[in-house]
């Protein structure tokens, strides 16, 4: 199953991809980080984050200017990254995510404080197809963060709305304190993606 973003680079020059060219991003996602980070004070300095699907890498450039020299990041894609991140404290991993252990993406932490994804399945335009794919990588990103994360950690995950929606939640609520879903005005009109944000790792 694929684990990473659609490779599309014929992106549709809107405002948020005007926007990102501008202040150096590496793509139009990077305003969705920001608004979640901004409504739920999910990133701080110092901070050890896993960003999961981090292909083309804004989510990366975003997290490293607020975490800073002594955060430390991590980024997991099948694609090698194609911009620099200005950070001594970014490692990725080429790999998928189904096949990646919990001890690789840890490396020498012992833990991390945030786990992002914005893993999207490759669209097939079969809305039901696309929904479980969707799920699918949700649901293992949401046990990664369940490995991974620190007491008190955080999760920040995309989902397309579909039959395992209210299952995925729940297993959410289970796990984290507080559960907060927010719809970034970055998102494209007409999509189905959500992003489910976790505080308070129980």
């Amino acid at each position: 199953m694929p684990t990473g973003k659609l490779r599309n680079r014929a992106a549709r020059h809107d405002f948020f991809y005007e926007r990102a060219r501008r202040e150096g991003f590496a793509g139009r996602a990077v305003y969705k980080l920001a608004e979640v980070d901004r409504r739920t004070g999910l990133l701080r300095r110092g901070m050890r984050v896993l960003d999961l699907g981090c292909w083309p890498g804004s989510w990366l450039q975003y997290t490293a200017r607020i975490v800073g020299p002594t955060g430390v990041l991590v980024g997991v894609d099948r694609f090698p990254l194609e911009v620099p991140i200005p950070s001594p404290g970014v490692r990725q991993v080429v790999g998928d995510v189904f096949d990646l252990a919990p001890q690789v993406l840890l490396g020498s932490l012992p833990a991390f404080d945030v786990v992002l994804s914005d893993m999207a399945p490759d669209t097939t335009g079969v809305r039901s197809t696309d929904q479980a794919r969707s799920e699918a990588l949700f649901a293992r990103a949401l046990e990664l963060a369940e490995a991974l994360l620190a007491p008190g950690g955080s999760f920040c995950g995309k989902l397309f709305q579909g039959p395992g929606w209210q299952d995925l939640l729940q297993r959410c609520r289970g796990a984290f304190n507080k559960v907060r879903i927010i719809r970034p005005e970055g998102s494209r009109q007409g999509s189905l993606e959500q992003y489910v944000v976790g505080l308070g790792r129980k």
